[in-house]
C-alpha cells in the first residue's frame, strides 16, 4: 500500500515539474546599435529556464547575431502579459 502511493506521488509531482518546465516564458528587453545609434524595446520567447538571468544568456546572444547590443531585461513574464506588450514592441514583438 505504501508503495502504491509512493509511486502515485511521485508521479503526480513528476507531472507537475514538466509542467512548469514547459510553461511559455517571455521577456521584454530594451537593447541599442551604435553608428548612428539605434534603440529599440522588444518581446522575445525564452526556451527553458524562465529567469532574469536565463533571458539575458539567450537574448545576448540572439540579439548579438543581428549586430545589436542588450542593454537590459526589464521583466520575464508568461502568456498573460503578451498582449499589453504587443504595441509597444511593434516590429520587436518576437522578433528575436
Amino acid at each position: 500500500m505504501t508503495r502504491i502511493l509512493l509511486s502515485g506521488l511521485f508521479a503526480l509531482l513528476t507531472g507537475f515539474g514538466a509542467t512548469a518546465a514547459s510553461a511559455e516564458c517571455y521577456a521584454d528587453y530594451k537593447a541599442k546599435q551604435g553608428s548612428p545609434l539605434r534603440l529599440h524595446y522588444g518581446v522575445a520567447e525564452l526556451r527553458g529556464e524562465c529567469s532574469v538571468a536565463s533571458a539575458r544568456a539567450q537574448l545576448n546572444k540572439r540579439l548579438a547575431r543581428q549586430g545589436w547590443t542588450l542593454l537590459n531585461v526589464v521583466s520575464v513574464f508568461g502568456p498573460e502579459g503578451l498582449q499589453s506588450r504587443k504595441a509597444d514592441a511593434g516590429s520587436y514583438y518576437l522578433r528575436f
